[in-house]
């Protein structure tokens, strides 16, 4: 498991993609340095640090995205830190218990993408979790398509295996649509028919 220095130190060393990601970057350095180790808890608002999980298949054409009940979206399978350091940890756990999915692998040791998403006010276990920011790191993964996976009900109501070329038909959260095409580039892959 990474500590709280080593995990800090991969933040500060990670080299952003555009200016975008320059941006969020700094908010999420300033943010760490605001709220120290309470900002990788859930309850810790104005924002917290989440960790998400890009997962394609062995023919890098499609990616395993959940329908989340919250967002009424497909979308990649990630979840929030917790009060652990370890975001690779973090990705991995979620991606078990949203989808089922026991085999797969991750890509890189590193995240691959950082990003500020802004959640908006919603309902969860019948409580208001009021509107916030999640400092999001992703990670990416490969799994078989022919693989079981079965829906986590508290959370998603579908999980699917979609061609890449199809996202902007199931993302229905268009404001995703920018950053899976952008960890896409990072990959190499394009979300457009070639």
């Amino acid at each position: 498991m990474e500590t709280y220095q080593k995990t800090l130190s991969k933040i500060k060393h990670y080299q952003p993609q555009n200016e975008v990601e320059e941006k969020d970057k700094a908010l999420i350095l300033q943010a760490i340095k605001a709220f120290k180790k309470a900002i990788f808890k859930r309850e810790t608002l104005p924002c917290h640090i989440s960790a998400s999980a890009i997962v394609l298949n062995y023919t890098y054409d499609k990616v395993l995205f959940a329908y989340h009940n919250i967002y009424q979206s497909y979308g990649w399978l990630g979840g929030h830190a917790d009060g652990v350091y370890d975001l690779a940890y973090v990705a991995k756990k979620e991606l078990k218990e949203e989808s089922s999915l026991d085999d797969f692998k991750l890509l890189y040791d590193d995240f691959i993408s950082l990003e500020v998403l802004n959640v908006d006010v919603h309902l969860k276990n019948n409580k208001i979790v009021p509107a916030h920011l999640h400092l999001n790191f992703t990670y990416a993964f490969l799994a078989d398509e022919k693989a079981s996976v079965k829906v986590k009900p508290d959370e998603n109501s579908s999980i699917k295996w979609i061609p890449l070329d199809q996202l902007d038909d199931f993302v229905s959260e268009k404001k995703m649509i920018p950053i899976y095409n952008k960890i896409l580039k990072r990959l190499n892959i394009s979300s457009k028919k070639m």
